[in-house]
């Protein structure tokens, strides 16, 4: 199976990245067309091979999906990251052609504070968020002080912190939104304190703290059975349309072909589907959004996001 550990170790071809030579003249870093490649390699073909960014790699099902995209005549490298942070920028630059990993609103946070304009493409499934604990079976047994952890990157730490104040734990100021951060936890009102960290080490760190905000990606390499939640959010929720998980490319790439043909595989392909679902614990609501109502939504979500 083609999956990269990492960006630093591969080489592409028929991508030509500038470098900045010994003189130090600035040049600016630019992936070439996604349709072909340096030499003219139509983009899905042996000599200039689709990219595809993920998170969590080695989940069985991301073979089965390697499998049916090349059974169709697309040659595919899936490219594995260890974190959020880096395939939305490595797309923008050429370095990846799309990336499944992110939901709506992480992907409208990226584009507002990079002034991106990565395009959602594709629907996959949205997922809850559960709050886990080594130590309690149920919110109530968490005591007054006990410190939680939430994911600190802005859009899961806000989902997380919602999911907290629903479980009676925290207070957040105005109620709270998709937007709110630990700052906006009224310590007087609230339960417990709340800690922001990187969703990487959420499920590591369980044992030092009384419950962590856990992302499905994470769960699975740490043994977590997602039934194990002591509460979670509705994926079913209308409300939950900004947390749809999306394929993502550059704007000048939204219609590409090949690209537009590996959402398709990924939707219809039952294998898949079903090693997404058990990869999830059985948690995901698989959904085929229209592309332009992703889009729309995310051109919403950005506009709520630059006025805060």
């Amino acid at each position: 199976m083609s999956i990269r550990p990492s960006l630093s170790n591969r080489r592409q071809p028929g991508r030509a990245l500038a470098i900045a030579g010994a003189l130090g003249i600035a040049v600016t870093l630019v992936g070439c067309s996604a349709a072909a490649g340096a030499d003219g390699a139509e983009l899905g073909s042996a000599e200039n091979p689709v990219q595809l960014g993920v998170v969590g790699a080695a989940e069985p099902y991301w073979e089965a999906y390697e499998e049916a995209v090349e059974a169709e005549g697309i040659e595919l490298d899936i490219v594995d990251f260890g974190d959020y942070n880096q395939p939305n920028p490595a797309t923008s630059e050429g370095e990846l052609d799309i990336n499944q990993f992110q939901h709506i609103i992480y992907l409208a946070n990226y584009n507002v504070q990079s002034g991106d304009d990565l395009q959602p493409i594709g629907s996959t499934a949205t997922y809850p968020i559960g709050l886990y604990s080594s130590q309690y079976e149920s919110t109530d047994d968490i005591p007054d002080g006990a410190e939680v952890i939430v994911p600190n990157d802005d859009t899961n730490q806000a989902r997380g912190l919602l999911v907290l104040q629903s479980a009676g734990l925290v207070v957040l100021e105005d109620g709270g939104s998709p937007y709110s951060t630990v700052d906006d936890v009224i310590e007087a009102e609230s339960r417990v304190t709340v800690s922001a960290v990187d969703a990487a080490i959420t499920a590591t760190s369980l044992p030092d703290v009384a419950a962590a905000i856990i992302n499905n990606d994470f769960l699975t390499d740490a043994g977590i059975d997602p039934a194990d939640a002591i509460a979670v959010d509705d994926p079913a929720d209308p409300a939950a349309q900004p947390y749809i998980n999306v394929f993502a490319t550059t704007a000048d790439n939204a219609d590409n072909e090949v690209l537009n043909r590996l959402v398709e595989i990924y939707q219809t392909n039952e294998e898949v589907q079903a090693g997404a679902l058990e990869s999830s614990g059985g948690t995901g609501l698989f959904v085929q959004t229209p592309k332009a109502e992703l889009q729309a939504s995310l051109a919403a979500v950005q506009e709520a996001l630059q006025q805060q």
